[in-house]
């Protein structure tokens, strides 16, 4: 911090955090142990937003119809600032992606921020996005006129390593269900449609388009209803599948290329096939490199370390509903490391969102963020 040691806001903002740095370590370690799916966030959205409550904030749950979306706000200035939080879980997974932590960093940010809002001119605000993990909670908000008050929209998301930029992948999530005909699959098998074989058809053109598309370009899924007995052929199957692309633009290119795989599987048994969006695309992100500048210099300060193996750094590519709210408003969304050797979305990485190298990471990206949303409040307000 020696080079900020002189800055008399950012050592109230260092101490306001520093003083509630108990009540953020223990939110994040109750999100932890309470996993919640996207939309069903309702005990830990409003664990959230009660700390924001006891903490000045005025409080509006549900906001724009959504159940487990909140919006919380302090200060009254021309500046608006925008902490994002994340608290859904991963099936199966708990916290693996470490949304207790983004909760708790955002909460913290806010509140220490602050503490300098009155005489900077600044509402803060903190907004709760349910249904991050494939729901699109953001895009939801955003289309019920949510984030278009803010001058300035951040979050900070945890990593194996630090990485500043963000570079997500435009993504398309579907649920994919092919309907065939049940039958003895001994005794009467030519009276069967299987919905088992038109996804394994469309598994395998996908497996072989794979090697036409673009290098950034992913395509991967699950089958999660494959049938239900051996000698029965399945009447019906699912899956969940995702297209990833550099840009929304060329992913919706893309997306017919797909699509064509699993009509083969429909057309190849005379399965009949549907695809629902799960959610709408989500967007590459834009980011604003200026603030981007503050928040790494501010976090170096901190010891944050961005000279990090570039193989450990690539969960900077992971889609994210953020990127749908950067097109609207200035934004960033970097990745603060929490250590070791497991990568998000395995189980060893849940393990690592709590204890003491995570409540550091906690400490500092909230900090971070605090300091990096004071330096884009004193440029861009007279």
């Amino acid at each position: 911090m020696s080079d900020v040691s002189s800055d008399v806001q950012k050592q109230r903002i260092a101490d306001r955090l520093a003083a509630v740095d108990g009540d953020l370590i223990a939110l994040s370690t109750r999100l932890h142990a309470d996993p919640e799916i996207g939309w069903q966030e309702h005990r830990s959205s409003a664990d959230v937003a009660g700390v924001l409550a006891a903490h000045g904030f005025a409080v509006e749950q549900p906001y724009l119809g959504l159940d487990t979306a909140f919006r919380a706000v302090i200060g009254t200035g021309a500046f608006t600032i925008g902490f994002l939080a994340e608290y859904d879980a991963l099936p199966g997974l708990g916290h693996a992606c470490g949304h207790n932590l983004i909760s708790a960093m955002s909460t913290g940010g806010a509140i220490a921020l602050a503490a300098v809002a009155d005489e900077l001119g600044l509402t803060v605000e903190v907004i709760g996005t349910p249904a991050e993990e494939g729901g699109g909670g953001k895009i939801e908000l955003l289309e019920r006129g949510a984030f278009t008050e803010l001058d300035f929209a951040l979050m900070a998301h945890p990593a194996p390593v630090d990485v500043a930029e963000a570079r997500p992948f435009a993504v398309t999530h579907w649920h994919v269900e092919y309907r065939g005909r049940a039958a003895h699959a001994a005794a009467y098998p030519e009276r069967g449609v299987n919905a088992n074989d038109a996804f394994l058809v469309a598994q395998l053109a996908i497996a072989l388009l794979r090697q036409q598309l673009p290098g950034s370009v992913r395509v991967h899924g699950v089958q999660t209803n494959g049938g239900e007995a051996p000698n029965a052929i399945p009447e019906r199957t699912e899956g969940r599948w995702y297209v990833r692309a550099e840009t929304t633009e060329q992913l919706i290119a893309l997306e017919q290329r797909v699509l064509h795989c699993f009509e083969a599987g429909a057309l190849a048994t005379g399965a009949e096939l549907t695809v629902t969006p799960e959610s709408q695309r989500y967007a590459e992100m834009r980011t604003d490199e200026r603030a981007l500048d503050h928040y790494r210099r501010n976090a170096q300060a901190l010891g944050r370390d961005f000279d990090v193996d570039p193989v450990a750094a690539t969960m900077n590519r992971a889609s994210t509903d953020m990127g749908n709210v950067s097109q609207l408003v200035d934004a960033i969304h970097p990745y603060i490391g929490v250590g070791g050797d497991a990568s998000n979305h395995q189980p060893a990485f849940a393990a690592a969102c709590v204890g003491a190298r995570a409540e550091q990471a906690l400490r500092d990206g909230a900090l971070a963020l605090a300091w990096t949303a004071l330096d884009v409040a004193r440029e861009r307000t007279p």
